[in-house]
C-alpha cells in the first residue's frame, strides 16, 4: 500500500484539476524506472486508464495506481509534498530504500 499525506493530497487535487483530471475518478500513477544517480528513480503522473497488471489503492481520498513491477519497490511508501525553501515538490518516504540521492528523486535497494 502507498499512503498519501494531507499536504500531498491537497497538492495532488490542485494539480489534477489544473491538468484537466478529476481527483474523484482519475488516478495518480506512481512507478519506478531505471535511472538517477542512485540507480532507480520515481515516476509520478496523472492517468485516467487502469491497466490489467495495475494495483489500485486509495488513501486519504487519492486514488493511486502502480504497475506490478514497481509495486515491489514501493510497498509502505508515503507520498508527501514539501514546499520549503530548498524547493518544492513531491517526496517519497520509502522504507525499502537503502540509499537515496541528495535530491530524493532516486534510490537504491
Amino acid at each position: 500500500m502507498i499512503k498519501v499525506s494531507e499536504t500531498a493530497k491537497k497538492k495532488v487535487i490542485e494539480l489534477m484539476s489544473e491538468d484537466g483530471f478529476n481527483s474523484a475518478t482519475d488516478f495518480v500513477r506512481v512507478g519506478v524506472k531505471s535511472g538517477g544517480c542512485s540507480g532507480l528513480s520515481y515516476d509520478l503522473k496523472f492517468d485516467n486508464a487502469q491497466q490489467d497488471d495495475d494495483k489500485v489503492f486509495e488513501d486519504n481520498g487519492v486514488r493511486i495506481i502502480v504497475d506490478k513491477k514497481s509495486f515491489l519497490y514501493l510497498i509502505g511508501t508515503t507520498l508527501e509534498y514539501s514546499g520549503g525553501l530548498n524547493g518544492s515538490g513531491f517526496v517519497f518516504n520509502n522504507p525499502n530504500a537503502n540509499r537515496t540521492c541528495g535530491c530524493g528523486e532516486s534510490f537504491s535497494l
